[in-house]
């Protein structure tokens, strides 16, 4: 079943480079395009597109505001955040609209496809840099202000899942951690991009969690993996 795709986006050769892209699998169709927020709620009406991919900065509307008044009006749309901006106040602010994804425009044409394909079938996924930002930040605070939270993300004595994972999934998960596509990964451990996603999957379901995200987080919270 073919996944209909929305993009919004001032850039027109950045646009049309992700319409190559996504096109270029069987699984996408890209059925509008526009190039201002205040054609959103247009777009989906007409065209009905499964998935938004949504420019966070524009001229007319931005992308924050586009997106807060879509899933207002239509919330079963599935929006992701298109941005430059790896900065968590930016990514905070933008996931409080609904929106499922957020994507740096800086990642691959491999990882945009696993991006778009996860949060087309009901997952979420933010860029690895950004997790490991929002990550870095959540731990800083919890060190500096709420000692309560100690026991989650203070003074952990770190130590590798051996008892769930393989020594090679520790070590993907540690890469994952510090923000690495799987291109990223590959490279670091001298294997293919699709063995790494291979190992990906089999961490998600080692650790009954849905996405990167989500891994990353419990495996911090556990001390199974190591945050500077």
């Amino acid at each position: 079943m073919t996944t209909k795709i929305a993009i919004i986006d001032d850039h027109r050769l950045f646009r049309e480079g992700v319409k190559r892209i996504l096109e270029m699998e069987d699984y996408f169709e890209v059925v509008a395009e526009a190039d201002d927020g205040l054609d959103a709620e247009n777009i989906v009406t007409e065209a009905k597109p499964d998935v938004v991919l949504m420019d966070i900065n524009m001229p007319g509307l931005n992308g924050v505001e586009a997106t807060r008044r879509l899933i207002n009006r239509y919330p079963d749309v599935k929006v992701i955040i298109l941005s430059i901006h790896d900065d968590e106040n930016y990514v905070t602010h933008a996931l409080k609209t609904g929106a499922l994804g957020y994507l740096l425009k800086e990642m691959d044409a491999d990882s945009l496809v696993e991006a778009v394909k996860v949060v087309a079938e009901g997952g979420a996924y933010i860029h690895p840099k950004v997790t490991h930002n929002l990550i870095k930040e959540y731990r800083r605070l919890a060190t500096n202000g709420n000692k309560q939270v100690s026991s989650g993300f203070r003074d952990v004595e770190y130590r590798k899942p051996l008892h769930i994972l393989t020594r090679r999934e520790c070590e993907v998960l540690q890469l994952m951690t510090d923000g690495k596509s799987n291109r990223a990964i590959g490279d670091a451990l001298y294997i293919s991009e699709k063995t790494v996603k291979n190992h990906v999957s089999n961490i998600l379901q080692k650790m009954n969690v849905e996405d990167r995200t989500q891994a990353v987080v419990e495996a911090i919270k556990n001390g199974w993996v190591r945050v500077g």
